[in-house]
């Protein structure tokens, strides 16, 4: 599958590698400033703006298992230029747009061209990790962190100053363009002999999936739920309910940030049951402690103990021999991305049914299959 590479030619595959994690960010999260002026353009109820924001989500799904097969027959390299160009060329559109339809449409190419940059920026990721015989993907996954939060202040910033959506768009397009096009020669040549056709995931790869899936639904929950979570239960007002995913994000950056150097150190097994502890202990103290102090170390111990869930099964999905490694990564990617869409779904029929904070203690129970899966025995 592969051509040998130098420690010269692996250090700037890295770096590339950081960048399209961080590019990816940085458009993803430049979309949240821009949806209420994108509501106010078509002019839409929270209905239909709830089935355009559903339109990202479907693009990115649809286009993850096509991407592992287009990576194993072509390359990374191609899949991340193009998908990148066109995540980048259709932002702006989605800040000056008017007609439904043609924002739902925009919506579907933007979302696939992030699921295809997904998909590819792991892959290639995986391929970079396993060549250099180091931990590299918590700060991959890191660096995606890093772009989120630039990108959604960055665009927020100029938009409270009056710049129009439409012209920080633009910026965020500018600067995710130059930065890919600056290091596209440094990705490496990565096909496969004989690609295989998209197939559901077997052997291992089925646990690493069903991983990856927990921890995007619980990372989804606490995106969209947490704090509601804190309101109903009074422990936060309005104004501050977002502090307990600030704490979890933060907590959430550090630990993916210094993965690779903890990673080595501890053992992917010890990440897995330590992480997913974490995670369980945390779910459960903020659906049930009672002081404002206790919650907020709760959504910080779970974005603690998150941090290196998903980078930790992405490296083993792209180091297993069960798969394919270009299609075990979509795979682990598509159903990382299904517990996303869902999860939130999910919690609020849980929610309606019984109540919300039984419904988000519920993913404990989700999160203690980390302590359980017989993923711990092929890794260390």
């Amino acid at each position: 599958m592969n051509i040998m590479a130098t420690d010269g030619s692996l250090r700037s595959a890295a770096n590339a590698t950081r960048i399209a994690f961080i590019a990816n960010g940085l458009a993803f999260s430049s979309w949240a400033p821009i949806i209420p002026f994108a509501k106010a353009n078509t002019g839409v109820d929270e209905a239909a703006l709830g089935l355009l924001l559903l339109c990202l989500g479907i693009g990115s799904v649809v286009s993850m298992p096509i991407t592992g097969w287009l990576c194993a027959r072509h390359g990374t390299r191609p899949m991340i230029l193009i998908s990148a160009m066109i995540m980048a060329c259709a932002l702006p559109f989605l800040a000056y747009l008017v007609e439904y339809w043609a924002l739902a449409i925009t919506l579907l190419i933007f979302g696939a061209a992030i699921g295809t940059l997904d998909v590819a920026m792991n892959i290639h990721a995986a391929e970079v990790e396993k060549r250099s015989g180091r931990a590299l993907m918590s700060g991959f996954h890191g660096m995606f962190s890093v772009g989120a939060i630039c990108g959604a202040g960055f665009v927020t910033l100029l938009i409270s100053y009056g710049v129009a959506p439409l012209i920080a768009t633009l910026c965020v397009m500018g600067s995710v363009i130059i930065a890919i096009l600056w290091v596209q020669s440094h990705y490496l040549i990565t096909k496969s002999d004989a690609p295989e056709p998209f197939r559901p995931p077997s052997g291992i790869v089925k646990w690493l999936a069903l991983l990856a899936g927990i921890a995007f639904l619980i990372e989804g929950a606490i995106m969209d739920w947490g704090a509601l979570l804190m309101i109903e239960r009074a422990v936060f007002s309005m104004e501050q309910a977002a502090l307990g995913y600030i704490a979890f994000s933060i907590t959430m950056v550090i630990g993916r940030l210094s993965g690779d150097y903890i990673v080595p150190r501890i053992g992917r097994r010890a990440i897995l049951l330590g992480g997913g502890t974490l995670v369980v202990l945390g779910l459960i103290a903020i659906a049930t402690l009672p002081f404002p102090a206790l919650n907020l170390i709760g959504f910080a111990v779970i974005g603690l103990g998150a941090a290196n869930l998903v980078p930790v099964v992405f490296s083993a999905a792209g180091q297993q021999s069960d798969m394919d490694p270009n299609m075990a990564v979509a795979s682990v990617t598509f159903v990382g991305y299904a517990g996303i869409l869902l999860g939130p779904a999910i919690i609020g029929f849980g929610a309606q049914a019984t109540s919300l904070p039984l419904a988000m203690a519920s993913l404990a129970l989700l999160g203690s299959v980390y302590l359980i899966s017989p993923v711990h025995k092929g890794t260390s």
